[in-house]
């Protein structure tokens, strides 16, 4: 791994994937902190089980801001967006 980002191409791709997985691992982790399951979170912000999956799944790139409010919601937190020096 250490060779392989040495290559900037290959490590622009890389950091930009890790950072797509930032939001779905960040819900994963905090739906476990809240006790609660994929199924049990589904319920409580309305939607199925799958859709649930489907965002901790790393590969979804339809995060909306009412979704991550209903998230928020759901586990009793609120959504802070900040900006940050590339």
């Amino acid at each position: 791994m250490r060779e392989d980002l040495k290559d900037p191409e290959f490590k622009a791709h890389y950091q930009e994937e890790r950072q797509a997985l930032k939001p779905a691992m960040r819900i994963a982790e905090l739906r476990d902190q809240k006790g609660l399951s994929q199924r049990e979170l589904a319920r409580l912000m309305g939607t199925s089980q799958q859709a649930i999956s489907r965002i901790e799944s790393g590969k979804y790139e339809g995060f909306t801001l009412k979704t991550l409010e209903k998230i928020a919601e759901a586990t009793g937190m609120r959504v802070k967006i900040e900006f940050i020096a590339a």
